[in-house]
């Protein structure tokens, strides 16, 4: 037990220490974040300036005009220290003390032998005889073996009580530490993603500035084309007419010879249709309707320890089977569109995709793609040309990594996919079979790969696969072929596709595809292995009629356009249904999900595109 007051006075002294000098504090000064530090050691710190970071949580300090000075004092650690400073010096003097301080203060030539139990005080040998002769009395000796037990357990009591306060302060130092390298770590994260953002924004203005410098450049060229030619015609006509004046000048002779030359020419630009004004393109820079990104955000995560629990709610939670619940919000959706010809208009939309910008890309039989923004105002429109003047029925689309849109579709008895930049001129593109089917094309972003699907044999005997493109048109694999072989196809438990439609490629690099025949969706992972597949005829939920469109969402759940039920449907990424998104369309076909979280799906019947939020 002896050992004791050392231990405790060494854990006192901890925290009652410095952080800088590591010494007891003097003249402690504590800043706003409650940290405390000496006033010279925060005077070292600071130096002049007027802000300086505290040295254990980094926060910034403003100095008052007083400088360190100024500070607020620290009085509950100054008493500490003092009280600690006392204790030290009264023990070192209470072991300096000689052995005649057990003296009698009554007579100090006597030594205090005996105790009065009576008077509870220690007496001499004259105290005794003059006073307490007749009481009882015991020797100092056993008087102080008698009380110790009592003292000793007050002061293992108050020990313990001690250890325990030096052990939750050592806690809080350590918290306080833990919190300190969170909270560096969490700066450190939303920095950079700060900075990530703010390299994707700089990166996309370079990209819209390009794109506006090549439209510029463009009409510059049409017009100096077109002056080209102009002065190329004033001059000749301006040389003729000078020659003219000149024979009429020479004499009448000359000039009856010569007059045919100036009518030729004259009758040339007689003929010559009157200068057009040069039909130029500007761009337009449209911004998009989005609100600014979020950066994220910083959330307080709750104690495991100390669960709350949930008060009953009048809204289910989780996920449901069949229409929303009474009582549930309803999905917000904005339509547009219309069956015609003219901008804004459509008539059978094949495809839809939507940019990380938020601009919506409609395909239709118009032969041409329409760009909309997210609430569904018209931004611009291009033809869907393979080249020169020849334009390409489109039958689906999907946008690249790179922003560019890759369209599948047929000319006369030709079938391509050509990739397009966002304003519609002609990048590249890719011959493909003249199997007379319409076909899906979707991006692997991760390994840039455009995957299209292709049927071939007849209507009777149909087989669908997957074509696997590289840009430059290589061919890397085919995924889902016929089956070489009826064990094979037994040991899969695979039918094999037959009219595979629509096409999506998962954030996991799964290749999903909808079989408008089998009424299924095939599910292959990204070396084209088959997974699973889901669905199956029918009208129940989980059941599919005529699958066309389909997409994923950020969570991985499978979105699946259920034509043939008229609905859409939501699957989680293991083929199991989840909810009904709508079920009031006429003719839902293609779908496609922005970043921002919003559903886009056309209706080929009523030649709409309806836009679904909080769905």
């Amino acid at each position: 037990m002896a050992a004791a007051p050392t231990s405790l006075g060494t854990h006192f002294k901890e925290e009652l220490s410095c952080s800088i000098c590591l010494e007891l504090f003097i003249r402690p000064k504590m800043l706003p974040c409650q940290h405390t530090f000496c006033q010279d050691c925060l005077q070292d710190h600071a130096g002049r300036g007027g802000t300086f970071q505290c040295p254990i949580c980094r926060r910034q300090v403003r100095l008052p005009p007083q400088g360190v000075a100024g500070l607020p004092d620290n009085y509950l650690v100054t008493s500490l220290c003092e009280r600690l400073q006392n204790q030290a010096t009264l023990s070192e003097e209470t072991r300096e003390q000689p052995q005649s301080a057990n003296r009698c203060s009554s007579h100090p030539s006597e030594v205090l032998k005996q105790f009065c139990k009576q008077c509870q005080i220690p007496i001499c040998e004259q105290c005794f005889e003059e006073t307490h002769d007749d009481h009882l009395t015991t020797t100092i000796k056993k008087a102080a073996q008698e009380r110790s037990s009592t003292v000793q357990a007050l002061i293992n009591e108050g020990r313990n009580i001690v250890e325990s306060y030096l052990s939750f302060l050592r806690s809080l130092r350590e918290e306080e530490r833990t919190l300190n390298e969170k909270k560096q770590q969490r700066d450190k994260s939303i920095i950079q993603a700060y900075n990530q953002m703010v390299q994707k924004l700089t990166q996309r203005k370079d990209h819209l500035l390009s794109e506006s410098e090549e439209n510029h450049t463009n009409n510059l060229d049409r017009m100096q084309t077109e002056r080209d030619s102009m002065l190329a015609d004033v001059n000749e006509l301006s040389a003729a007419c000078d020659r003219a004046e000149q024979e009429l000048q020479q004499g009448w002779v000359e000039f009856l010879s010569q007059q045919t030359a100036l009518t030729e020419v004259v009758g040339k630009y007689r003929r010559k249709t009157a200068p057009t004004p040069v039909q130029t393109q500007p761009a337009v820079f449209q911004p998009t309707d989005t609100p600014v990104p979020v950066l994220g955000h910083v959330t307080v995560q709750s104690l495991p320890s100390a669960p709350i629990p949930a008060a009953p709610s009048a809204r289910g939670t989780g996920h449901h089977h069949g229409n929303q619940r009474q009582g549930e919000r309803q999905p917000q959706k904005v339509t547009f569109g219309g069956e015609r010809s003219g901008t804004g208009k459509f008539i059978e939309q094949c495809g839809v995709t939507v940019s990380n910008e938020g601009e919506i890309f409609v395909a239709d039989k118009n032969q041409r793609i329409q760009v909309f923004t997210l609430q569904g105002r018209f931004v611009r429109l291009f033809p869907t040309v393979v080249s020169g003047e020849q334009e390409m029925q489109p039958t689906d689309m999907a946008l690249d990594g790179e922003g560019n849109l890759w369209v599948v579709g047929w000319i006369q008895s030709a079938e391509f996919a050509v990739q397009y930049n966002k304003q519609g001129r002609v990048l590249r593109k890719i011959g493909l079979q003249d199997t007379g089917w319409a076909r899906g094309v979707a991006e692997d972003t991760r390994r840039n790969h455009i995957l299209i699907t292709q049927i071939t044999g007849d209507r009777d005997n149909p087989h669908g696969a997957v074509l696997v493109f590289r840009p430059d048109g290589t061919l890397v694999e085919t995924v889902g072929g016929k089956r070489k072989s009826l064990l094979a196809s037994l040991v899969s438990r695979q039918q094999g596709m037959k009219f595979p439609r629509y096409i999506t490629v998962d954030g996991e690099g799964n290749i999903l595809v909808s079989d408008w025949d089998n009424a299924c969706v095939y599910v292959y992972n990204e070396d084209g292995q088959f997974l699973f597949q889901f669905g199956g005829w029918g009208i129940g939920e989980g059941q599919l009629n005529r699958p066309r469109g389909i997409c994923t969402d950020r969570a991985g759940n499978i979105i699946v356009v259920d034509g043939g039920n008229r609905r859409v449907e939501m699957f989680d990424k293991t083929g199991k249904f989840l909810k009904h998104i709508t079920t009031d369309m006429m003719g839902p076909r293609a779908v496609a999900m922005a970043t921002q979280g919003q559903l886009v799906i056309t209706d080929d019947r009523d030649n709409t595109v309806s836009i679904f939020q909080n769905f």
